[in-house]
């Protein structure tokens, strides 16, 4: 690890976990699974406080419906431990592509429209 990697990881939150999540965690945390992406859950020995490091980007979208609701204590356990029922109409889980070329367009938008040329515009040339 260089110093530049060093000193990013002390100061900076969006390239995964700083230094002091990676101590916090090492010295309080119980790792209680992991997710299709690679992100990984903890929490404490008391169950009070619940994290997670994300695998790559730090992206709040990348987690899950079933991890987000053990995250936010809607239930107890983690879904590595309780499997959650899927109802027939729930969709996988899709990260937030707003921003991104991806992004949806409804038709009618102006970034859907091509661009045209106008000519009723006249740049102001001094004399």
């Amino acid at each position: 690890m260089g110093l530049g990697s060093f000193f990013s990881r002390i100061f900076t939150w969006w390239n995964g976990q700083t230094i002091g999540t990676q101590i916090f965690t090492w010295r309080k945390g119980v790792k209680v699974g992991e997710d299709d992406q690679g992100n990984s859950y903890f929490r404490d020995r008391q169950d009070h406080r619940r994290w997670v490091i994300y695998n790559g980007e730090v992206e709040a979208s990348r987690v899950s419906p079933e991890w987000h609701g053990w995250l936010h204590k809607t239930w107890d356990k983690p879904p590595s431990e309780e499997r959650i029922m899927k109802r027939k109409w729930e969709k996988p889980h899709q990260e937030n592509l707003t921003g991104s070329t991806l992004a949806y367009v409804p038709s009618g938008s102006m970034r859907s429209a091509k661009p045209t040329k106008s000519t009723d515009y006249e740049p102001w040339i001094p004399q």
